[in-house]
């Protein structure tokens, strides 16, 4: 009888089980999910800082920051002007009486060079976008007037505007407008604090040329970057952001 009394029980539970499963739903398969679903485009909040972070992490990883370290400024200065190259020899020749200047510089190298957290703005009209591209760095400047090593603190904004453009096949993409840097906002700085007089004087020197080259010397260099790193950042994201610049919508937040 106990094992009868068992085995009624255990059906009793099978049957309740069985039944509990055929109202549970069926899940479906993951893979028909994924294929019937098509991607979709990052929502208008994001596409401000998707930009920004593919725009800093393409300038990071094609090597802005080791361009910066290996410029050849002191070697440009001390050319004086007389250089192949068109825009930075009419520069040079505006310094060439501060030239003395360079002559008591036995080194000047650049270190820790930094790119900081990029800015964004859309203009008014809502078609284009300016990026400003905040760089830092140390410049290190050996001279006898001295007799140790010269720290100065130096930042340096590039703004490059970005436009949205049809080509003749009806693809829409981002191009780099006009990449420039502010006249007159380079900033430089005695990093080890106060001065004696004379070093004071040479470090007003030395802004004054580096006023003149620096600024001209980094576009060259990073707004090619920049068209660079737009060729190559990620195809929904550019469409997205290209499609909001040609009808003027606004995406990118003020504040």
């Amino acid at each position: 009888m106990f094992q009868t009394g068992g085995l009624i029980v255990l059906c009793g539970l099978l049957a309740h089980t069985t039944a509990q499963m055929e109202v549970l739903p069926v899940p479906l398969d993951q893979n028909l999910l994924l294929a019937g679903t098509p991607p979709q485009a990052p929502h208008p909040t994001d596409l401000a800082g998707s930009l920004t972070s593919g725009l800093s992490s393409g300038l990071l990883s094609g090597g802005l920051l080791g361009t910066l370290q290996n410029l050849p400024l002191l070697d440009i200065l001390k050319t004086g002007g007389d250089t192949s190259g068109g825009l930075l020899g009419g520069l040079l020749g505006k310094v060439t009486s501060l030239v003395p200047v360079l002559n008591n510089i036995i080194d000047l190298k650049i270190t820790n060079p930094q790119l900081l957290e990029l800015g964004l703005v859309q203009s008014p009209d809502g078609h284009r976008l300016y990026v400003t591209i905040p760089l830092g760095m140390v410049l290190n400047v050996n001279t006898p007037l001295v007799g140790s090593l010269l720290k100065l603190a130096v930042k340096l904004n590039i703004t490059a505007e970005i436009l949205a453009v049809k080509n003749e096949q009806g693809k829409i993409h981002l191009v780099l407008g006009d990449c420039t840097h502010s006249p007159g906002r380079l900033q430089i700085s005695l990093l080890d604090g106060f001065a004696p007089l004379p070093v004071q004087s040479l470090v007003d020197s030395l802004s004054g040329i580096l006023n003149e080259v620096l600024p001209e010397l980094v576009q060259g260099k990073v707004c090619p970057l920049v068209n660079e790193v737009l060729s190559h950042l990620d195809v929904t994201l550019v469409h997205s952001i290209a499609d909001m610049l040609i009808h003027g919508l606004e995406f990118v937040i003020k504040v």
